[in-house]
């Protein structure tokens, strides 16, 4: 099953998203799902992600460095496809779904603080989506309760 995150420049919360998910489910010991991310948005493909995402990574004991930010393309076929708020769920469309129970804020414009406070959101919405899909991996839909 392959899982797509989604937020603007694919800088920030959607490679925070997919590298937090991705080790969540493997601590779980859940195989079965590819995580990737992307942006809505193309202006910063090829980039890294930002150095403040990377940072605040980096000192919860994950690893993002491998991250390249690419552009959602409509001609992928994610079985799940996630949205950091509710702006990106409206552009993206079809089946899309939220990440979190609530918009995931932008720290782009912040300061480093505002990148802890996504991450602990992020966390506590993959330790959720852990829970939902370990019920697909046994063949249920992510969709359903």
């Amino acid at each position: 099953m392959r899982i797509e995150i989604v937020c603007s420049g694919n800088i920030c919360r959607s490679p925070i998203g997919e590298v937090v998910l991705r080790a969540k489910l493997a601590a779980a010991g859940i195989d079965g799902f590819e995580v990737t991310s992307s942006g809505t948005g193309g202006w910063h493909v090829g980039d890294p992600m930002d150095p403040r995402a990377a940072a605040v990574l980096e000192r919860n004991g994950y690893d993002g460095s491998a991250h390249r930010a690419r552009r959602f393309d409509r001609a992928w076929t994610p079985d799940l496809v996630l949205a950091m708020d509710s702006g990106h769920l409206a552009e993206l469309g079809g089946d899309a779904q939220l990440f979190a129970a609530d918009d995931v804020p932008d720290p782009y414009y912040g300061d480093e603080d505002g990148f802890d406070d996504v991450l602990a959101q992020i966390e506590k919405a993959a330790d959720q989506w852990v829970d939902r899909l370990r019920t697909t991996s046994s063949g249920r839909s992510p969709t359903s309760g």
